[in-house]
């Protein structure tokens, strides 16, 4: 074990602080990235587990929202590897529970998911359950989240109306939070009989299943040739890193981003080389000891800039700790955390190089280290 590395260990303590320093610049970086990535993922949550292996959008579409001529579905029938093709129906309604006692009244906008209830259906999502499906299958029947209720003000086997009709909570499903306007599942039979839906020209994002899901990536290119402009296909993952990159595009969260990692950087920097500063002035006489048994000075910086990286790597795991942590009390209120790879490999780097600019700060006290100090 090198000196450096069993001097963190030994005298912990002193290096605590920086440790903490690392982990909360880190986790103010990581914890806002993860909030915005999260609620971009719960808007796109239905998309992301469903069985459709191509998405269809407008040529010109940023993103979910944007309308397309319904007559695009047959001219996806004409590649030999579609096998189903379904629009993916998403409407706004006005939802208001029948307020009792116990359950005041709730009124709120919804946002509305029209599902087939069929097992393997293109449009439902891989994870509803079996109870879920049947439920669905009867007409007036809706699902909410289960985090969902509260804010509706319902409970499984209550009534509500949507748009003034009457419709029932029949079952519940996970991982679809939402912190704003919750989500609405109900069949296409349901949102035709209350008026949510219709046979319109104009449909949303289509999606589509093919033969080989090993194949996406070629069909959606032979599809976009296919289409000669009037749309463009995507795959699911292709639509995923689209929709991430769309979050960063937003001015407002550019800014606070870039505001969380200057204060980051900031109390990163100047709290650990205070610390590293302060816990090498301590050891002084030691690194005195060690000029007299003839160790270069060289030698001695090498050490500083090698316990400055294991300080920040120390910093890594309890920003990790930490990070564990804040996902499971943001999943308590209902919010989903998303940490994108390049996030992490960045406030990792971050953290390192805050490290070892702090240990670069603190190698002007090893100037201290006299040998004829010990004389004294």
């Amino acid at each position: 074990m090198s000196l450096a590395l069993s001097t963190l260990i030994y005298e912990w303590r002193r290096y605590m602080a920086a440790v903490i320093a690392l982990a909360v610049a880190g986790l103010l970086v990581m914890s806002m990235v993860g909030m915005f990535m999260g609620i971009g993922k719960s808007f796109t949550a239905t998309i992301d587990r469903s069985p459709a292996n191509l998405m269809i959008l407008p040529t010109d579409a940023e993103g979910f929202g944007s309308t397309q001529p319904r007559r695009n579905i047959p001219v996806l029938y004409q590649h030999p590897e579609v096998t189903e093709v379904m629009p993916y129906s998403v409407n706004w309604a006005f939802w208001s529970n029948f307020p009792t006692p116990e359950q005041p009244s709730k009124k709120d906008g919804v946002q509305v998911i029209v599902v087939d209830p069929m097992e393997n259906a293109v449009t439902l999502p891989t994870d509803f359950p079996e109870n879920v499906i049947v439920a669905l299958q009867e007409p007036y029947s809706v699902v909410v989240d289960r985090t969902s209720l509260a804010k509706l003000g319902v409970k499984v086997g209550d009534k509500a109306t949507l748009n003034g009709k009457t419709v029932t909570v029949r079952a519940t499903v996970e991982n679809y939070p939402s912190m704003f306007n919750a989500m609405v599942f109900m069949s296409r039979q349901t949102a035709k009989l209350t008026y949510i839906t219709d046979e319109g020209p104009r449909i949303g994002t289509i999606l589509v299943k093919i033969s080989d899901p090993a194949r996406a990536e070629q069909v959606a290119k032979e599809l976009n040739v296919i289409g000669k402009g009037q749309f463009k296909a995507w795959t699911r993952e292709q639509l995923s890193e689209r929709n991430q990159a769309l979050m960063f595009k937003e001015a407002f969260i550019v800014i606070l981003l870039g505001f969380m990692l200057v204060v980051g950087v900031f109390i990163g920097i100047v709290i650990t080389w205070q610390t590293l500063q302060g816990a090498i002035l301590a050891n002084i006489k030691e690194f005195a000891s060690l000029r007299a048994l003839g160790v270069s000075m060289g030698s001695l910086r090498l050490v500083i800039m090698e316990l400055s990286f294991w300080v920040g790597v120390a910093g890594l795991g309890m920003t990790a700790i930490l990070l564990v942590g804040v996902t499971y009390l943001a999943k308590f209120f209902a919010l989903g955390m998303f940490y994108p790879l390049w996030s992490i490999i960045a406030v990792s780097v971050m953290l390192l190089t805050i490290a070892v600019l702090s240990g670069l700060l603190s190698l002007g006290v090893l100037k201290k280290s006299q040998p004829a100090d010990l004389l004294r």
